[in-house]
């Protein structure tokens, strides 16, 4: 976590005990207008490729989570709290699930070909292959505060 992450989280937290749970981190491709998405409240969710978690042999994501949500310039902008995670296959994922993560024209077919061709890409990156039933983490999340600026 960079300094300015880690300042906002002990200013958030001031006077309180703080969650020893907490990562800093940027959304995909366009990370300041998924952040901005966050801040407005109609990104409420997001998912990411279960094999990246074992690849990488990082912990799930559990309940407990706290993270800081940076812009493109790693400057923190909120911090939100994981409140559901479940490991869903990507064609069991549900239409409601794919609107809440707020993003393109918020249907179910958009959410689908734009993680299709992300996760496509991402897998051909390290020379593994798509398949539509992979499992994805799927994450709901609250915003617990925005930054001031």
């Amino acid at each position: 976590m960079n300094k300015a992450a880690q300042a906002y989280w002990n200013e958030h937290w001031k006077g309180q005990e703080k969650p020893q749970s907490v990562s800093a981190w940027q959304f995909g491709a366009n990370p300041d207008h998924l952040a901005q998405l966050v801040i407005d409240g109609i990104k409420t969710a997001t998912c990411s490729g279960y094999i990246f978690y074992e690849l990488e042999n990082e912990p799930l994501p559990t309940i407990e989570d706290y993270s800081i949500i940076l812009n493109s310039e790693d400057k923190p902008l909120a911090i939100i709290k994981t409140v559901e995670v479940t490991i869903t296959p990507m064609n069991e994922v549900s239409e409601e699930f794919a609107i809440a993560e707020g993003e393109g024209d918020r249907t179910y077919q958009y959410w689908r070909e734009t993680h299709e061709k992300f996760f496509r890409n991402e897998l051909s990156a390290i020379g593994r292959e798509f398949s539509e039933d992979m499992l994805l983490i799927c994450e709901r999340f609250i915003v617990v505060d925005v930054k001031k600026v």
